[in-house]
């Protein structure tokens, strides 16, 4: 079989091509034939040299993939041989808190990743594909749909009615737009794309509001929600959006904060989070349960998730540099 991973250098331009022999799954492992393989900015910087925590040359990169079982090892009885399946983004992180899994690891670094055309996992790791979707709309969620269940659903609690500020329009402020008008609630997205803006508004944005038409986005999302202010944001932007957001967060808000898209250097001043009584927290993607309850919502409410372009796997250059310009609206894959 082949597989891509990180070379001697790191960079997408030194990301090699290597022949290797199919594995045997182990006791309590699947093998899977991969037949789609999603990108996130995470893998981006992970062959690039530029994650927080860096990995060693012959590392197989992307967190996200889905395909088809083809082998189980033995005592695996919860799947088998034709299933259709997900990876979750962590594997030994099964549900509860991630501090309470001290063994899990990610897909993708440091486990081998799925831009490769057989992987083998825990069984207790994947889980079935929702009826109705294609491999890669399936790809796309064990990190982007599972960051934006977690932040919203698992730790947001949220609630028909309540009023939700996504930044961007990547894949997981897309299933963010999804999954918060799937729960009833009222979404304003932002961004700096007019186009982009259009396509939200399409997806059932109720209103959209564009930064750079807009320096002071907070002053218009406030008037948006008649003064009231947002109840939940999916914060993606980091240090330099983070004030802007505190400015339009209701009382007793939450703040998911997701990414840093906008760099990861500046300043938080704590009395905002004092003075607008809000709850920040990071989110790390999500257990395997949170995986599977997406899983479930996606099937009972048919919601497709929204690819905007798809690859080759062997163009994982092409896709790469199309993700790193910026003008997907969801998310990018690669097909096997």
């Amino acid at each position: 079989m082949q597989q891509v991973a990180i070379g001697t250098a790191y960079g997408t331009q030194n990301l090699i091509t290597q022949a290797v022999d199919i594995p045997s799954p182990g006791p309590g492992q699947v093998l899977v034939k991969m037949k789609a393989a999603a990108l996130n900015y995470r893998d981006w910087e992970v062959v690039n040299g530029q994650y927080h925590e860096d990995f060693p040359a012959g590392l197989v990169p992307l967190s996200d993939g889905a395909g088809e079982v083809v082998e189980v090892g033995p005592g695996v009885t919860r799947v088998g041989n034709g299933d259709q399946i997900v990876g979750s983004f962590w594997q030994g992180w099964q549900s509860g808190e991630l501090a309470d899994s001290p063994g899990a690891q990610s897909l993708g670094g440091p486990l081998p990743g799925c831009l490769s055309e057989y992987q083998v996992m825990p069984a207790n790791g994947v889980v079935s594909m929702p009826q109705g979707l294609s491999f890669s709309q399936a790809a796309t969620l064990p990190c982007a749909g599972v960051t934006a269940w977690q932040a919203l659903v698992t730790k947001g609690n949220i609630q028909s009615g309540d009023w939700v500020l996504v930044q961007g329009t990547g894949g997981v402020s897309m299933f963010a737009q999804q999954l918060a008008l799937m729960h009833g609630a009222q979404v304003i997205t932002l961004s700096s794309s007019d186009a982009k803006l259009k396509l939200a508004k399409e997806q059932g944005a109720r209103h959209t509001v564009n930064y750079q038409t807009h320096p002071q986005w907070a002053e218009q999302v406030i008037e948006l929600t008649g003064g009231r202010k947002v109840d939940h944001i999916v914060e993606v932007g980091g240090p330099n959006t983070l004030s802007q957001s505190l400015a339009c967060i209701a009382p007793g808000g939450q703040i998911n904060i997701v990414g840093y898209l906008g760099g990861k250097d500046g300043s938080v001043n704590p009395l905002q989070i004092l003075q607008a009584h809000a709850t920040l927290r990071g989110i790390a993607v999500g257990p395997v349960s949170s995986l599977q309850a997406l899983c479930n919502a996606i099937h009972a409410n048919h919601l497709a998730p929204v690819i905007d372009r798809e690859f080759h796997w062997q163009q994982y250059q092409q896709a790469f540099a199309y993700m790193a310009a910026g003008k997907h609206v969801g998310k990018v894959v690669l097909t096997f």
